[in-house]
């Protein structure tokens, strides 16, 4: 793109962090991304105005040939700095469950439609070792149990624990698979908004796209930490509010349904998940998520005691002062 839409895009990149900032956040994992959004964050950051952290894939589309992963290993070795890096490769393995696109090992109530997964399960293991043999961590979009599991047959192909492959989302898992997602280190990275009831999304959804019956496989948490799996949370903005602090008090009350376990982790587990878990994940662990001598200097200061606040208050508190590497965004 011309100098002029460069700059343009950098100032509605500049925009959205100032935002982000507004909301106390210091570091974000982007989920989509090119060497192009790589290129605007660095003229940001030669600009002095790049307020966060970012991390961006490079995004493996179904049609792709595996020779087109040089690009990612391109964005690897270009992009390696505190403040804007890339190192992981992130993929789609299934839609949504409103649309009824989420793969699922069994039919949506009432209907004979389980929907599909984007990658051939044998194709998706090729490209899992072909990542991994890169040293490149994998993040892939999976919701319906059915991708899950496919998801994490890729990952036990790829045989390399020590990357931190992740899973985003996991909406929906079969009982027999949430020992695996512990057993093989994989990163669930989960969004406490998601959960119908907890937030913004109605509890409405349950009854229409997921069979009553399987209510105790929905919307894990509790059982994946339970099972070893390390967890991550974010906000998945923009499909929900990129507040913190909704997620915070969403993963507090989130409700318990019908027949399943309470997976509401206590606060010091919800906010670790937040800050030091989510750093962990990004492999970012040595620098952020944790305020200790010799790490960076991110922290937020919020406008009153969360440990005393009532849950249902949290999510409506205030960011009094957001810093980024010692520097004061919000």
């Amino acid at each position: 793109p011309s100098q002029d839409v460069q700059a343009a895009d950098r100032d509605k990149v500049a925009a959205g962090l100032a935002h982000c900032a507004a909301h106390g956040i210091t570091s974000m994992v982007n989920m989509d991304g090119n060497m192009y959004t790589c290129e605007l964050l660095r003229g940001l950051e030669a600009e002095g105005r790049l307020t966060a952290r970012v991390k961006v894939p490079f995004h493996f589309k179904p049609h792709m040939e595996l020779a087109e992963l040089e690009r990612a290993s391109a964005m690897d070795a270009e992009y390696r700095s505190d403040w804007v890096s890339s190192g992981f490769v992130k993929m789609f393995m299934d839609g949504v469950v409103d649309s009824r696109t989420a793969y699922m090992l069994q039919p949506y109530p009432g209907t004979d439609v389980t929907g599909e997964p984007l990658f051939e399960a044998e194709r998706f293991k090729d490209i899992c070792r072909e990542i991994a043999a890169r040293g490149l961590q994998i993040a892939v979009h999976a919701i319906g149990d059915g991708a899950v599991r496919q998801t994490i047959d890729g990952y036990e192909a790829a045989a390399s624990p020590e990357l931190r492959h992740r899973i985003e989302h996991i909406e929906l898992i079969d009982r027999g698979d949430v020992a695996r997602v512990g057993a093989l280190g994989i990163v669930a990275s989960l969004q406490p908004p998601h959960a119908p009831g907890a937030m913004d999304f109605p509890m409405s959804t349950m009854g229409s796209v997921i069979a009553q019956a399987r209510w105790p496989d929905a919307y894990l948490c509790k059982d994946l930490v339970e099972a070893g799996a390390p967890v991550a949370f974010a906000s998945d903005w923009p499909v929900t509010d990129v507040s913190v602090l909704r997620g915070i008090q969403a993963a507090l009350t989130r409700p318990t349904y019908a027949g399943a376990a309470d997976q509401r982790l206590g606060l010091m587990a919800v906010l670790y998940a937040y800050t030091a878990g989510g750093a962990w994940a990004a492999h970012m662990e040595d620098l952020v998520g944790q305020l200790k001598v010799g790490m960076a200097a991110d922290l937020v200061l919020l406008d009153g005691d969360i440990e005393a606040v009532a849950v249902e208050a949290i999510g409506g508190m205030g960011i009094a002062l957001t810093v980024a590497g010692g520097r004061v965004t919000y």
